[in-house]
């Protein structure tokens, strides 16, 4: 499994890895959608959501990222299954995420922070 959650007093913890930048943010992504345990609807409505963000690095565009899509979860009732990176670098992103409405969620996520968050490599440099 690409994520895991790890344990901590107040909050959640998620590592993800990923085989690319591409990879990490959609598994990191789906690891808090995974979280949250949306509950679908019967007739889930398919919806289309673009995401454009500027940040100072990739580690501040990462929390960005999983914040914008925690907005729209929330404000919209959306959960996402899918997304398409347009473009992805160290400082800007353009996705379209897809998914579809949901009747709520079984936990929530206010925030995803900063805190320990860190976008690096591993020793082989992925």
């Amino acid at each position: 499994m690409p994520y895991s959650f790890l344990e901590h007093t107040a909050d959640v913890r998620m590592r993800v890895t990923g085989d690319s930048p591409e990879g990490l943010f959609r598994d990191a992504l789906f690891g808090m959608v995974s979280l949250m345990s949306p509950e679908t609807k019967k007739e889930g409505e398919k919806i289309r959501r673009k995401i454009a963000l500027d940040a100072p690095d990739r580690t501040a565009l990462l929390i960005d990222f999983l914040n914008e899509a925690l907005v729209w979860m929330h404000t919209e009732s959306e959960a996402y299954t899918e997304v398409r990176f347009h473009t992805l670098g160290e400082r800007k992103l353009e996705a379209e995420l897809e998914g579809e409405r949901v009747a709520g969620f079984g936990e929530d996520i206010k925030a995803a922070t900063y805190h320990e968050a860190e976008v690096g490599k591993d020793p082989t440099g992925t």
